[in-house]
């Protein structure tokens, strides 16, 4: 039986710690669906179709080394739905900090009231990637700064051209 787990984030962009987070799963299921959120009332910096391909790219060594299949999918509704529409019955969260573990266990129960049969799992950042956040990662850049320890270069090259001003 293949266990099923469904990763949800805007991977806006794909940082080091998504990547952490994605070869860590591969050691709890089978197949790990990445589902881009592209909510409406959200404006990404990166299109969820680049999201899409540079995820695929970015995680296919992860698939290579681990036997992790590896899907990419986009939602617009709750994690939830998206997760029993993917046919997980885990959905994986990672966590960076306290402020981050207040939040998730309380969408965690939230999602366990509305989907009983979708556990919620919390995988802890590792040390080297536990400060990476994509919003950080998006004012760095905006401000000139070196992104470069943060995202794979396949992610800075999108942000790059996301960040050009219009002529």
């Amino acid at each position: 039986m293949t266990r099923t787990g469904f990763y949800p984030g805007s991977f806006d962009p794909v940082t080091y710690g998504h990547l952490d987070i994605i070869a860590r799963a591969a050691r709890i299921v089978d197949k790990l669906v990445l589902g881009v959120g592209v909510h409406h009332g959200k404006q990404a910096l990166i299109p969820a179709a680049t999201r899409i391909a540079l995820l695929e790219q970015v995680t296919r060594p992860i698939a290579g080394h681990t036997g992790l299949r590896i899907a990419v999918t986009t939602f617009d509704g709750l994690a939830v739905d998206a997760a029993r529409k993917s046919h997980a019955g885990v959905i994986i969260r990672g966590l960076r900090d306290a402020t981050d573990f207040d939040y998730e266990v309380q969408m965690g129960q939230m999602n366990a009231a509305m989907a009983p049969d979708i556990e919620t799992v919390f995988l802890a950042a590792s040390p080297a990637t536990r400060m990476i956040a994509s919003s950080l990662v998006k004012q760095i850049a905006r401000m000139g700064g070196d992104i470069a320890p943060f995202i794979p270069k396949e992610a800075r090259e999108a942000m790059a051209g996301a960040l050009k001003p219009a002529h």
